[in-house]
């Protein structure tokens, strides 16, 4: 790569700038934004089946906490109603990545899923600071806390998230609308399990502090899941290079194609994570088939980096030129 950010070829070629003759313009854009029929039928069942499950078990949670006097059991059903609307807001914007962007939204609505998931980050961020306000409080003044019903439901909790967690683990993961709501559930049973061991040590040991103490684990789960969402749909948002693709990388491989003489104006970004898109200047060998190098270097980029959307521009290199200097 020089200084103008050009890709070559042949190192000996670096002043062959290539004014634009005509153009040869190419599009690739199989799979772009689009969402399988089979697969998104699939993930909204599983969606559902964890939605019902986390509904079901908050409600019986919420009357149990208040009962018991614990904070843990209350956070944790305050943390599994955003799981619902979680759930909820993923099975929304499932339908809506679904249907036609229409000529406003040429790229379709998938971007949408990058929202859902910052939604679902700022959410978890938000309860964490809750949940450290309060737990700190019971620090200092410590209420009664029922430790067996504490420990009951505890063990429930943990059985449903396991399931939950299960179920969404075999829906499409790489999608931050679908992984959001998957965080809240993870983060969910970890808070079960804290609370879990929680109850067992205030049954055993009378101390109620072990209540509030399980709470701030759990907000530090919430803070760590989080700050994970927001920065992977911030780096989205920014159109940054997706993870583990170096736009060099991709550049000297496209360099490296048969007759290619240039590469430029090379962009590498993301829709949506697992959606890569990819645009360049292609300078090619005066008597090179812009076309072929063209689809040679389409399938070179879908095989090796799995990017199905590209839009390359193809030019002929200008041809080198005698220059006899006084």
């Amino acid at each position: 790569m020089d200084d103008n950010g050009r890709l070559e070829h042949d190192p000996d070629r670096r002043n062959e700038r290539g004014e634009r003759g005509h153009d040869h313009s190419g599009h690739n854009h199989a799979g772009a934004g689009q969402t399988h029929g089979v697969s998104a039928d699939a993930d909204r069942r599983y969606l559902t089946i964890a939605f019902l499950l986390i509904v079901g078990f908050m409600a019986f949670e919420v009357v149990v906490g208040i009962l018991a006097h614990s904070l843990a059991l209350l956070s944790d059903a305050a943390h599994m109603l955003t799981d619902a609307g979680a759930l909820a807001l993923s099975l929304v914007i499932l339908g809506y990545v679904q249907r036609p962007g229409g000529e406003a939204l040429t790229y379709g609505r998938r971007r949408a899923e990058v929202l859902s998931g910052q939604a679902n980050g700022a959410v978890l961020l938000v309860l964490g600071l809750l949940v450290v306000y309060e737990s700190i409080s019971r620090l200092i003044t410590p209420p009664d806390v029922a430790g067996l019903a504490v420990t009951t439901v505890a063990a429930a909790g943990v059985i449903v998230n396991v399931a939950a967690a299960w179920v969404m683990a075999k829906a499409n993961r790489q999608s931050l609308n679908i992984e959001g709501s998957f965080q809240h559930i993870v983060t969910d049973l970890y808070a079960f399990i804290g609370t879990l061991i929680a109850g067992i040590v205030i049954m055993v040991t009378g101390f109620d502090r072990a209540d509030a103490i399980a709470s701030l684990l759990v907000a530090v789960l919430m803070f760590r899941s989080g700050f994970d969402l927001q920065r992977k749909a911030i780096r989205v948002l920014l159109e940054s290079a997706p993870e583990g693709m170096p736009p060099a990388e991709v550049g000297q491989a496209m360099a490296q194609g048969e007759h290619v003489r240039e590469v430029h104006d090379l962009h590498v970004w993301e829709l949506a994570p697992g959606h890569p898109i990819l645009t360049a200047h292609v300078l090619v060998a005066h008597d090179a088939d812009c076309h072929a190098v063209r689809r040679a270097l389409e399938r070179m980029l879908k095989e090796r980096f799995k990017i199905a959307h590209t839009t390359l521009q193809v030019d002929h290199a200008q041809a080198q030129l005698l220059s006899i200097q006084r």
